[in-house]
């Protein structure tokens, strides 16, 4: 009888130890998983939004940019930069938000030359030469054409696609996602959805950090 009533807690022991353990191995799954299985997740990632870093990398910058903003040229290294501090695990999520007048024209440009062209490439000479082709917050679109055709792209074709009603369906998405995450002003940074709440260099930085530490604790 006593070796009986000494079975029986032991194996309810096991069964509470095993419910435990699965219990935490599935939390910290959900924690993993929680940013890509929250209800607004498509309103930071939609299917056309340009993503740079490894596919599999757990943390998620998503930026709103406006690529006449100085501001978000400034930024544009900087998130390479903290990239670079952490390979593998940190990746970027480009969005639009063209609130200077005729960005749009400058967003569409760069969709229509990604048809012909590697899309960072572009991205890249774009945001350089950004003093080129804009005055007073304004953009002038025919300063920054002849630019883009210096690096060869088939410039007839490029203004035929920059009509494309595909790209206007873009902007309009991505206008409408920024204005549902409150975003008001370029750069408008998240972090696994999480808001930069004060804006600057060091804050992101140490969003990221945080985010880089809750996604990969054991490194």
């Amino acid at each position: 009888m006593k070796k009986e009533k000494l079975v029986i807690p032991v194996a309810i022991l096991l069964v509470v130890a095993f419910a435990v353990g699965r219990y935490a191995f599935n939390t910290e799954k959900a924690e993993a998983l929680a940013f890509a299985a929250s209800e607004n997740f498509e309103a930071f990632v939609r299917p056309h939004a340009r993503v740079y870093g490894p596919a599999d990398a757990k943390v998620v910058i998503i930026e709103f940019t406006d690529p006449a903003c100085e501001t978000c040229a400034a930024f544009h290294p900087f998130t390479r930069h903290l990239m670079d501090q952490h390979p593998g695990k940190v990746k970027t999520v480009v969005r639009y938000a063209p609130f200077h007048g005729g960005s749009d024209q400058v967003v569409r440009a760069l969709e229509a030359a990604s048809r012909q062209a590697d899309y960072w490439q572009v991205l890249e000479l774009v945001l350089q030469t950004q003093a080129q082709w804009t005055q007073n917050h304004q953009v002038l679109i025919d300063r920054l054409l002849p630019i883009l055709a210096q690096a060869g792209l088939d410039m007839e074709r490029l203004q035929a696609d920059m009509n494309d009603g595909a790209i206007t369906q873009l902007i309009g998405q991505d206008l409408a996602d920024a204005e549902a995450l409150g975003v008001t002003k370029t750069p408008g940074f998240f972090v696994n959805g999480k808001p930069l709440v004060t804006f600057g260099y060091e804050p992101l930085q140490q969003l990221v950090e945080a985010e880089v530490r809750a996604q990969y604790p054991a490194n």
